[in-house]
């Protein structure tokens, strides 16, 4: 790494790197006109300390000998110096973006789940905000919500307890609902906090898939181990309402 800090430190060899970089592959001559104001010699001596540090590599071609970039050096310091400290910044910006703007995040799922339902996209959305429709499927709760982006969502108990709330991030009907979702029936759910958790609804054919999806959470993170075991049934109870008009009787949420 000391070689290429050093062949880096100059401001003659940083623009002969940026002209093989537009072009690769020059000669000799090609790379004189890059520094203008500079001998043939002093142009040769900087191309020779590059090629000391591994940035550049040279091929015979005829009676001339062309230049090459060489990536990998400078990949391997980016990721030694540079992506090490500017990884955690950026990540916690992309999370602030995605707080502040409340929409989609680009990250992908950690975990889906998703089934064909015999009915319309219509009748599958309003089984997910439908706090009559939930109670018949949901462990008996019923979701509570203005749906408004930044309105609180709760799916309340038969008792009037909280099982579970969240926050609307984004709502598109009858197409995708994306909420935070706070596991309130079990203690230790509760404490590690929210995850993201999306409702996605599709027409497909003469079916409609609906999909769970939840982000910013580990695999092998206990909440995603118990929405994981969950979520199936919840669905397929969602399934059946909708199919059959009978619901499927749950004991508990656990």
């Amino acid at each position: 790494m000391d070689s290429i800090f050093r062949a880096l430190d100059d401001p003659s060899r940083r623009a002969l790197l940026d002209g093989l970089y537009d072009t690769d592959g020059q000669s000799l001559k090609d790379l004189c006109a890059v520094l203008p104001e500079m001998t043939r010699q002093g142009v040769m001596n900087h191309l020779t300390v590059l090629a000391d540090a591994n940035l550049l590599v040279t091929r015979k071609a005829g009676r001339e000998k062309l230049h090459f970039l060489n990536r990998v050096p400078i990949q391997q310091l980016h990721d030694r110096w540079m992506n090490r400290y500017t990884q955690p910044l950026a990540e916690a910006l992309s999370a602030l973006t995605s707080h502040l703007e409340g929409a989609e995040s680009m990250t992908d799922p950690t975990y889906i789940y998703e089934t064909y339902i015999q009915c319309e996209p219509e009748a599958a959305w309003n089984a997910i905000t439908s706090a009559e429709m939930t109670r018949q499927y949901f462990y008996g709760t019923g979701v509570d919500s203005t749906w408004e982006v930044g309105a609180p969502i709760r799916y309340l108990a038969p008792d009037g307890s909280v099982a579970a709330e969240g926050e609307v991030l984004s709502i598109d009907p009858p197409n995708r609902l994306e909420i935070t979702f706070l596991a309130l029936w079990d203690p230790n759910l509760a404490s590690r906090g929210t995850v993201r958790q999306a409702w996605v609804v599709e027409a497909v054919g003469a079916t409609t898939k609906v999909s769970v999806e939840y982000y910013d959470v580990a695999t092998d993170d206990p909440r995603l181990i118990d929405f994981a075991q969950g979520i199936p049934l919840i669905v397929a109870g969602m399934k059946t309402l909708l199919e059959t008009g009978a619901p499927i009787v749950m004991e508990s949420s656990s």
